[in-house]
């Protein structure tokens, strides 16, 4: 388990640059994907965030859509 506020932090950053268009979705990914073990209210909206973002390419999904699903499970993480 690693600290709260340092997630809260990265969470913020990465939600940031990416609402902005300076990180790829990818990038995103990989970082949810990484992330470890957190206490609740946090562990359940990474666990959701990384269900979202397990899946690749989201076909099912308009890109404009996908991006704000992808705002949202990531603001859930720093806003729980």
């Amino acid at each position: 388990m690693k600290n709260v506020e340092d997630l809260i932090s990265s969470a913020g950053s990465i939600h940031a640059r990416y609402n902005a268009g300076r990180m790829e979705r990818e990038t995103v990914r990989e970082w949810v994907l990484g992330l470890s073990e957190y206490p609740q209210p946090y562990a359940a909206n990474i666990r959701e965030a990384a269900e979202w973002f397990r899946i690749l390419h989201r076909t099912d999904i308009a890109p404009d859509e996908l991006k704000v699903g992808d705002l949202d499970r990531l603001k859930a993480i720093f806003k729980p």
